[in-house]
């Protein structure tokens, strides 16, 4: 090519990879996308070139459709697109060549519209949380448990705003809800490009609505969200008791819902079990479809298993796997957090995954005293004492400083446990449970409970010491 030749077609190179940067999802541009050179052009056809045969077959395979769309967008007469490996795209001579990785923060340190904030990412002043890439659909593991959940969450990735709108997703702590919703959040974005998704959780929303009361912006927060078309709210049972920042969901709900926005939710209960919640907020998040996660049954926690190692590139030989999946309870973290440390282990101190180290480490976890095979069932506790009798045991407390008005910090954690259990597993009232803890009122104990709640997503420890006493207790 001439030199004028040379200068267009990195111009035009220049607008391409610009026009990438804003399609391709930031951790697969960081990935894939190193140099790129035009090593040949004619009217129909440009070929460009890659350092490597890694980066030929990726950007043909993964990335074709987005290349040549944003290829016909500043030369429309192109009709293919091809790659080849460039032996002389690392020549300083060479006028055709675009670091990739370098016009990419060129191109993010100049956006307003998006910046982000570490663990955040703001769109227009609304703060979202970072929604993971790694939770995708196609890497939700499919049971009985959650089938109808994952088929409505597809369903929503593939019309937003038309299918199931609002989409509700409830189920215990740790059985997926996360990971669905994210992944809706990732579906939509791969689908619909201008489509603007906002995912948050109910504590950051609750954070936004104090801040904006305190600058008096609420209005302008109002219409900040009525700018997007995709609105995930995590965790809404935490709004319980925040009656002002429930009103203020309640009007971004119906400026969404009325323009045709999707809308989707989770939370622990179904929204008719809400009773902390305002009744008209509970009747909104119940116009659309419902649907729960259950606990995996022994199937699903063994392909779950098995799709974690292999993400991990992590081999667990069968047996193991299936002595994991027997003896872990319901909570898919616990698998998760097995795995994590086989894997550390086995990278440490090259400690292979077998069935005997396993069950060492199960004991030395206490999630189970039974190794040889599926957990038994075993009869539901009568009452509230006799739970009382085996959280003071488990943490080496009296009874009766678990249910007195002692605020040491070692009575503490057990007496938030013991609440916890009482609501969510024997399903009393926070009145009763309040008579039981020496007249405590709803408000301490809807506190213990959720503050509970909260510590248990950090606390991997003490996830199973709770599923030891679900386990001893059968509830």
């Amino acid at each position: 090519m001439q030199q004028t030749d040379s200068l267009e077609a990195k111009i035009i190179l220049k607008e391409i990879v610009s026009e990438l940067v804003s399609t391709v999802r930031k951790q697969d541009f960081l990935t894939y996308f190193k140099k790129l050179s035009v090593v040949d052009r004619t009217s129909d056809r440009i070929v460009f070139g890659v350092v490597s045969s890694f980066m030929r077959d990726n950007l043909s395979h993964k990335f074709y459709d987005e290349i040549k769309q944003a290829t016909k967008k500043f030369v429309p007469s192109i009709e293919s697109v091809d790659f080849v490996v460039d032996t002389a795209i690392d020549n300083t001579t060479n006028t055709q060549v675009v670091d990739c990785q370098t016009l990419y923060k060129e191109f993010t340190s100049k956006r307003t519209k998006k910046t982000e904030i570490p663990g955040h990412e703001q769109v227009d002043g609304i703060v979202s949380r970072v929604i993971n890439d790694k939770y995708r659909l196609d890497n939700f593991i499919i049971g009985p448990s959650n089938q109808l959940a994952y088929a409505a969450a597809d369903a929503v990735c593939r019309k937003p705003g038309s299918s199931y709108n609002p989409l509700f997703i409830y189920g215990d702590v740790g059985l997926g809800k996360t990971h669905l919703l994210q992944a809706i959040g990732n579906g939509i974005r791969a689908r619909f490009r201008d489509k603007r998704v906002i995912y948050t959780t109910a504590d950051r929303f609750l954070t936004d609505y104090i801040t904006s009361v305190k600058a008096r912006k609420v209005d302008q927060m109002r219409e900040k969200y009525r700018s997007i078309d995709v609105l995930i709210i995590d965790d809404v049972q935490f709004l319980a008791g925040k009656k002002q920042t429930q009103e203020e969901l309640y009007n971004i709900f119906n400026i969404l819902y009325e323009g045709n926005k999707q809308i989707v939710l989770s939370g622990d209960r179904p929204p008719k079990e809400l009773s902390e919640l305002e009744p008209r907020l509970r009747n909104r998040f119940e116009w659309g479809i419902i649907v729960d996660i259950g606990a995996p049954d022994f199937e699903t926690r063994l392909a779950i298993l098995q799709e974690k190692a292999r993400a991990r590139e992590f081999i667990i030989p069968q047996q193991v796997a299936e002595f994991i999946a027997y003896n872990t309870g319901e909570n898919v973290r616990e698998l998760e957090g097995i795995l994590n440390q086989l894997v550390a282990e086995y990278e440490l101190h090259n400690t292979p995954p077998t069935i005997e180290h396993v069950a060492k480490k199960f004991k030395k976890l206490a999630i189970t005293d039974d190794f040889s095979g599926p957990k038994k069932s075993r009869t539901k506790i009568a009452g509230y004492q006799e739970l009382l009798d085996a959280v003071s045991a488990h943490f080496g407390i009296e009874v009766g400083s678990l249910v007195g008005e002692d605020r040491r910090k070692e009575n503490m954690i057990p007496r938030q446990v013991a609440m916890y259990l009482l609501k969510n597993r024997l399903n009393y009232t926070y009145d009763r449970i309040g008579n039981i803890f020496s007249g405590r009122n709803h408000s301490s104990v809807l506190y213990s409970c959720k503050k509970l709640e909260q510590i248990l997503k950090k606390d991997q420890n003490l996830f199973y010491e709770i599923n030891v006493l679900r386990d001893k207790l059968g509830i």
